[in-house]
């Protein structure tokens, strides 16, 4: 005989299934994802903070203290992006005008070098042929353009590196006093040894700019190993290929002024999404 049908009313359907609660369904993150989530850097907002840094004055003595920007000289360093910055600067300097001339530019005869057959030696027609002496070189380099291009922001980040690793390896130096000197080789020389530096070798002198600072450039354009930059020419390569960061007490604030200005660089919205 056929089951009978349980009828059941559609009110105890409708407490059944409020009571009836839906399962959570929990998503674990994988080990490999999670890694990687947490190299993930977080930007924060850390304008207004300072590096506290000592002074030097022309005899070597420490005379204050100064508030460097955390921005400039405390950045993360980032080494891949220093190595990316020299490699466009090194291939930025290249000229790309070197040029030989191929068997169509020499100037040689077309005439044929001896008859098809009959001499017994190997046939040859011009002596334009890169086989013969004074003939066209074959394969030879040719003019081109080894120009590489980083964006404002990259370079700008990749000198905020590099300030910041020299700082931390104890490799720059903030000077004042150096304005006032006359300009005297002999009178940088002193200076230098008074910094405990001896027989400079790859030093990077920044000034201010060069009309406020023409005293020191005289006395220190003649000191072999030294190098003189202005502070808003500096850039990261030059930075890093010298051993010693010489910086005057002014060329701060133009560091300041010139790198941490412009859409290129908002230090404020970091950490904004928008």
């Amino acid at each position: 005989m056929p089951a009978k049908k349980l009828k059941v009313k559609s009110s105890k359907l409708k407490v059944a299934k409020k009571n009836i609660k839906a399962p959570k369904i929990v998503v674990k993150k994988s080990a490999k994802k999670a890694k990687i989530e947490a190299k993930i850097p977080v930007l924060a907002k850390t304008k207004g903070a300072g590096l506290n840094a000592s002074v030097f004055d022309t005899k070597g003595k420490v005379s204050g203290s100064i508030s460097l920007p955390t921005e400039v000289f405390g950045a993360k360093i980032n080494d891949s992006l220093m190595a990316q910055a020299v490699r466009v600067y090194l291939a930025n300097q290249r000229q790309g005008t070197v040029k030989t001339k191929d068997r169509g530019e020499v100037n040689k005869t077309t005439k044929k070098v001896w008859q098809q057959k009959g001499t017994g030696r190997a046939r040859h027609g011009s002596k334009r042929a890169p086989i013969f002496v004074g003939g066209g070189l074959a394969f030879g380099p040719r003019p081109r353009d080894f120009s590489l291009s980083l964006s404002k922001k990259m370079k700008t980040l990749a000198l905020f590196s590099a300030l910041s690793s020299k700082l931390k390896d104890n490799e720059l130096k903030i000077v004042k006093g150096l304005e006032e000197i006359t300009p005297k080789t002999q009178l940088m020389a002193q200076v230098l040894e008074n910094l405990g530096i001896k027989n400079a070798s790859r030093v990077l002198l920044v000034m201010p700019k060069a009309k406020e600072a023409e005293n020191v450039y005289r006395a220190a354009r003649n000191i072999e190993g030294v190098e003189i930059l202005t502070a808003n020419m500096i850039n990261a390569y030059k930075v890093i290929d010298n051993k010693l960061i010489l910086l005057m007490r002014d060329a701060v604030d133009v560091i300041e002024d010139t790198f941490m200005k412009g859409p290129h660089n908002d230090f404020a919205s970091r950490g904004k999404q928008k």
